[in-house]
């Protein structure tokens, strides 16, 4: 049952010391409580500290909160409670894409305003949320100063026990499975953590725009403490707001990846007043940088229902040559001996109804980024794929957000690739289509890392994960099944396809110092890849075990796609279709594994009738995979 707002102000003695007022914060649906209070401890007074639990289970034990700040005192204690206010929201809106048409945005709040004892200068203002699917949290820094510098964050998250979690330390790194007590000195979010069998948590950030990125720590306390590493200091004029610092919260982990809308909630409204220009899709590269594989690839696309042709590093010149000019198309002999007209290949992509995404370093982008945006434009291109964009620094954070806004400022999508990781920008600013930070296809993973990463990184939003198909590493992993899976199951409203592949009728090497590149077979179950969308109307995730199996289902239209992924052991999955339309009849194509079809891919296709009442029992072998596209008869 949905219940009110529920904030309780008491003098209580609670678990970690003396507090002198507390304040008690209900989730809508009564499962997740936050108490907030500036308890007195053995090592400080005044300290302002929260905990939480999920169905009276401690998610979060007590733990600190606040900053150092260069040249002042710290900004952690000595406090005491000046005003208070609660109160609830319950909206809904619509993304301009996403994984669903709607979002509901339904949460009870407590906003607190800290005054430092004896000292009429600091005041601290911290904000939650509580949602159903976690705690959000963020801070406001107001000193009598015109600037000040935060040199760090002292935000804890404190763990009853030494539980397993899912790290890694770079965006496109490998994930380990570890206890909190090993964990990384500087670990990548979101950390998603198993606390027991029924309850899973993932820290995570939202709405980072002009602030320094929050990576995670551990601390060397009892209880385990997470605590808020911050890439660098923080400055600017006050009152600073920091991001939302997020601990998502389920009792599996296909509920937390469910509820992953938790971070798009937290960032601001569309900014963009006309999108209709924001036109998401599927994305095949080109390889060879020639005219003739240009054209070749614009027709492949158009063939196939691709909505874009992307030319990647070397158009305008070695990637990482500062005297490389991205105004110019000066192919990169190491890359391919060319030559390439780029407007010829614009022009006849236009013809067809397919748009051209180019490639552009970060040296080109941070010299020559008030040159290129009216130039692409005025060429006829849909949009930029940022490469190799520093992440990390307040600066470059900075940077990084008001590029993307310049771009809009265009009508120029983007595509961030390499460790950036979102925040839920995309809501505010929906040009920015997609990104990667995800150790995708061109890092070769397993089908482990795969489901590892689909519970951790999916958590943050989309990702481009590059999906390979024709290239060996494929078989060597997995199979081609899986392959079809991926694009389901792994969100990214730019869907890359065929990644080392290219059409048959493009030329054969890339050139120069280029090597050979996959020949895209026509095989018969790549008419799943033309017929799949890229966004969605709705979403489900029916099963899901951390780096072992998942299956998810999505709705575009009157139509349903079902990934279903497994790593390590065989597994049968039975699919209820409670989701279909009553008292209509679909037509269930389903594409499987199988080593005696005679096509160079081993996929099996068929083709079943079935309705709302149905159940697919679907045989997934180890390391495998099964893509299912269910349409009205």
């Amino acid at each position: 049952m949905k219940k009110a707002a529920t904030i309780l102000i008491s003098i209580s003695l609670l678990l970690l010391g003396v507090c002198c007022r507390a304040a008690i914060l209900q989730s809508p649906d009564g499962q997740i409580t936050l108490d907030f209070g500036v308890r007195d401890t053995s090592k400080c007074s005044g300290c302002p500290m929260y905990r939480i639990t999920y169905d009276g289970k401690t998610v979060i034990a007590p733990s600190r909160m606040g900053f150092d700040i260069k040249g002042n005192s710290p900004l952690d204690k000595d406090f005491s409670i000046d005003s208070e206010e609660s109160g609830s929201h319950d909206s809904t809106w619509s993304p301009v894409f996403g994984e669903r048409s709607s979002i509901r945005d339904n949460y009870n709040f407590y906003k607190v305003k800290l005054k430092k004892n004896g000292d009429t200068d600091y005041s601290l203002e911290i904000e939650f949320r509580a949602y159903d699917a976690g705690v959000a949290f963020r801070y406001t820094i107001n000193i009598e100063a015109i600037n000040i510098e935060i040199k760090t964050e002292n935000t804890e998250f404190r763990f009853s026990d030494d539980y397993i979690s899912w790290q890694v330390t770079s965006a496109q790194g490998v994930y380990e499975k570890k206890p909190l007590s090993r964990m990384y000195v500087d670990t990548e979010r979101p950390l998603t953590i198993k606390i027991d069998e029924n309850l899973y948590a993932a820290i995570a950030e939202a709405a980072l725009v002009d602030f320094s990125r929050m990576r995670l720590k551990a601390k060397n306390s009892k209880p385990i403490a997470v605590t808020a590493a911050l890439a660098g200091p923080v400055t600017g004029a006050l009152p600073i707001t920091t991001p939302w610092r997020v601990i998502s919260i389920a009792g599996s982990p296909a509920r937390l990846l469910e509820n992953n809308d938790i971070i798009l909630n937290l960032n601001e409204s569309c900014a963009i007043k006309d999108t209709s220009w924001i036109k998401p899709g599927k994305v095949i590269r080109e390889v060879t940088l020639t005219t003739d594989g240009g054209m070749a690839t614009v027709d492949f696309a158009a063939k196939h229902n691709i909505k874009y042709v992307l030319f990647d590093a070397g158009w305008y010149g070695p990637e990482n040559n500062d005297a490389s000019d991205a105004t110019t198309v000066t192919v990169d002999p190491a890359r391919s001996a060319g030559p390439l007209d780029l407007k010829a290949v614009i022009a006849h992509a236009k013809e067809k109804g397919v748009g051209i995404i180019l490639y552009v370093n970060h040296r080109a982008l941070e010299k020559q980024l008030d040159e290129i945006l009216p130039l692409y434009k005025s060429w006829g291109v849909a949009g930029i794929k940022f490469g190799f964009v520093n992440v990390g620094p307040q600066e470059w954070t900075s940077w990084l957000h008001n590029a993307v806004r310049r771009a809009a400022e265009y009508d120029l999508m983007v595509d961030i690739h390499d460790e950036y990781r979102p925040t839920g920008y995309s809501r505010t600013y929906p040009n920015l289509v997609t990104q990667e930070g995800i150790g995708g296809d061109e890092t070769s993973p397993t089908n482990e890392q795969t489901l590892n990463i689909l519970f951790t990184r999916m958590l943050a939003g989309a990702a481009d994960n590059t999906v390979c198909y024709f290239d060996s590493r494929v078989t060597k992993n997995a199979t081609h099944a899986s392959q079809l899976a991926k694009a389901v199951i792994l969100y990214s409203p730019f869907q890359v396809l065929y990644w080392y592949d290219r059409p048959a009728d493009a030329p054969r090497k890339a050139g120069g110092a280029g090597g050979e590149f996959n020949v895209i077979s026509e095989t018969p179950e790549l008419e799943f890849y033309d017929a799949l969308p890229t966004t969605w109307d709705d979403s489900k995730v029916l099963y899901g075990n951390i780096g072992k199996y998942a299956a998810i289902a999505r709705r575009s239209g009157k139509e349903w796609y079902i990934g279903a992924m497994t790593a390590g052991e065989a597994r049968t999955f039975q699919i209820p279709l409670y989701f279909l339309t009553p008292g209509v009849k679909y037509t269930a194509s389903i594409y499987e594994h199988d080593p005696g079809t005679p096509t160079p891919t081993h996929v099996k296709i068929t083709h079943i009738q079935v309705d709302a009442s149905a159940s697919l029992s679907i045989s997934v072998g180890a390391n495998s995979g099964a893509a299912i596209r269910i349409t009205p008869d």
